[in-house]
């Protein structure tokens, strides 16, 4: 028998079922956090847990998978069920979820290929990928003894194309490797991004994603079921209970009394799925980037979402004020107290080492040589920072007009190890002028992903490769002979800093505290300009003094007791001789708050 059925209504077990699903992305929460978030959906009186599924961390370089820590998603699936949550996974190849690059790996810049397209290559490289996912979906279906109740084909394509080839090359890819539960589309609630990017012709269920006026979106969504004849239950499988941040843009919250009313319309027409329930965190260079114009906008490492659950996994006046109403609309419904995590501080922690970049580049990397300079997805690399290196002559004696030719993102100028200048995006070309000394100089040029677009148009492969493009031109002319120093910063074991420190440059700070008892804890980041930090080795993400966050979240589960190693790379020269663990987000006060 077929336990879960899509016909007027849902069905479980022949009975009508409405899915009353959260978000958690278990790539973004430690894996020792994984019960407490799952457990806190189960008291609200939840019966499901949706994920997406991010394919450029399940497959960082071609043909190497990882389904290890905070990737095992077969172990989050089975921690689901074994709390009695049912399941809907969103396993398409592209995510959004203001991840790096929407989920799409890096290396398929390197490719002659068109993503999100019916292109062979795409395809090809897609069915590599589920060769390996699909299994671990397949046995966790609802009906093989799992949790599974349906999978997502694509995600929100009707915002991107409408080539309903592409769409059933993927449905297809997944049928030929045994998925056996329902498919799902999920896009924009009016008419034109349902007709682009539903499946409705092939009896894929629609669904909606949007935040408020749940009437006024359903009826819309209801109205395309019309004309295609469909009966079919309503879903809103994003229902925007917050939002994410911006570097420079103050936080944006959501009154939680109004959200409850907004979440209670949507439950009284159909079923929902709250993004984010967890929003967790984006560790390491995994956030996103919101593309506006010729300037990309990247996403903080926080991804609270000012949802029902904090970034820690604690709830919120919103988790509350859900419970309640829930409470009210479900007389019955089963609720359990929610489990709360305490948190550290510990002050003044000190400065042991500290070496700059310069002097530590020999112990990270060895330089690959090449005549003119390659960029990041050419030297193998997918996110981090690249230090390129080459000498210039003096040949005049006013100053040299120096440019960078179509670079991406964030580029920091030396000039034998002194900072001339740094250039975002919008202004790599811009003339730099400046006064070489007698002989030759040494050029060296710091280049940042600062995160590749999640969402749009940008997605196009040719927009979204990262470092010098194509050169750097001093007067009229194109200098050659580089040498280029990959910097993923994904393992510092051979970080050394017995070398020199130097005022103004960038530089790695090393801090030890010794801790008897282990919480979760927030990283105070204040006095420092710009870089990431790493708790004994693991990278927390991306720090900026712009805002709004000064600080990072540190999950218990990365701590041990005894000694415990903070390592900062900032590259803007500026760190304080100690640092604090604190027991919340220190966040900067912006002008628009």
């Amino acid at each position: 028998m077929t336990r879960f059925q899509i016909k007027d209504d849902f069905y479980l077990d022949d009975k009508p079922f409405k899915i009353m699903s959260g978000a958690i992305h278990y790539f973004r929460v430690h894996p020792d956090d994984w019960y407490h978030s799952l457990y806190n959906l189960k008291a609200l009186g939840f019966n499901t847990v949706e994920t997406y599924v991010p394919w450029n961390a399940h497959e960082p370089q071609k043909g190497r998978f990882d389904f290890t820590g905070i990737l095992d998603l077969e172990r989050f699936l089975d921690l689901a069920k074994s709390l009695d949550l049912y399941a809907i996974v969103r396993p398409s190849p592209f995510i959004c979820a203001e991840w790096e690059f929407g989920g799409l790996p890096a290396w398929l810049l390197t490719q002659e290929v068109k993503i999100r397209r019916y292109d062979p290559v795409f395809l090809r490289h897609v069915a590599d990928y589920y060769d390996v996912l699909m299994p671990k979906l397949v046995e966790r279906e609802l009906d093989r003894g799992g949790n599974i109740l349906m999978l997502q084909i694509e995600n929100e394509y009707g915002s991107f194309g409408e080539e309903k080839a592409y769409l059933r090359a993927i449905r297809d890819l997944m049928l030929e490797r045994g998925v056996g539960v329902p498919f799902f589309t999920s896009d924009g609630s009016w008419r034109a991004t349902l007709r682009a990017g539903s499946m409705i012709e092939d009896d894929v269920l629609v669904t909606a994603n949007f935040g408020s006026r749940a009437k006024e979106r359903f009826t819309s969504v209801q109205d395309f079921l019309d004309e295609h004849g469909k009966k079919w239950p309503l879903m809103c499988m994003e229902f925007w209970d917050g939002w994410f941040n911006r570097w420079k843009e103050p936080i944006i919250r959501r009154d939680p009394e109004e959200l409850a009313q907004s979440v209670k319309e949507c439950l009284e027409l159909g079923s929902i799925n709250l993004y984010m329930f967890h929003g967790g965190t984006n560790f390491g260079f995994m956030n996103g980037c919101s593309a506006r114009g010729e300037k990309d906008l990247p996403q903080v490492t926080s991804y609270d979402y000012d949802a029902p659950l904090d970034e820690q996994g604690n709830p919120t006046a919103k988790y509350y004020a859900l419970k309640k109403m829930l409470q009210e609309l479900y007389p019955e419904i089963d609720q359990k107290e929610p489990l709360i995590k305490a948190s550290l501080e510990y002050k003044a922690i000190p400065l042991k080492d500290k070496v700059s970049l310069f002097e530590a580049i020999d112990s990270l990397a060895k330089p690959t040589v090449s005549t003119y300079p390659q960029t990041m997805e050419e030297l193998g690399q997918s996110t981090g920072y690249l230090l390129y290196r080459t000498h210039l002559e003096n040949d005049k004696s006013e100053p040299e007009r120096l440019r960078l030719i179509d670079g991406r993102d964030r580029a920091q100028v030396f000039v034998n190890q002194e900072h001339v200048i740094t250039q975002y995006q919008s202004e790599i070309g811009d003339d730099i002028f400046y006064q070489l000394p007698d002989g030759e100089s040494q050029l060296d040029i710091l280049m940042e992903n600062m995160g590749r677009v999640n969402y749009g148009h940008k997605l196009l492969t040719e927009t979204q490769r990262k470092g010098l493009r194509q050169g750097v031109m001093a007067d009229l002319h194109f200098l050659t002979e580089w040498e280029q120093y990959c910097l993923p910063l994904d393992n510092l074991e051979a970080l050394d800093f017995s070398g020199q420190w130097q005022s103004g440059q960038p530089a790695f700070y090393r801090y030890e505290v010794e801790l008897d008892e282990l919480e979760d804890t927030f990283l105070d980041l204040e006095g420092f300009g710009k870089g990431v930090a790493f708790i004994n080795r693991v990278n927390l993400g991306r720090f900026w003094q712009v805002g709004p966050i000064l600080s990072l979240y540190i999950p218990k589960g990365y701590l041990k007791k005894g000694r415990n190693e903070i390592i900062v790379f900032e590259t803007e020269g500026q760190a304080p001789d100690t640092i604090n663990l604190i027991k919340k987000h220190h966040y900067l006060k912006m002008e628009e708050e």
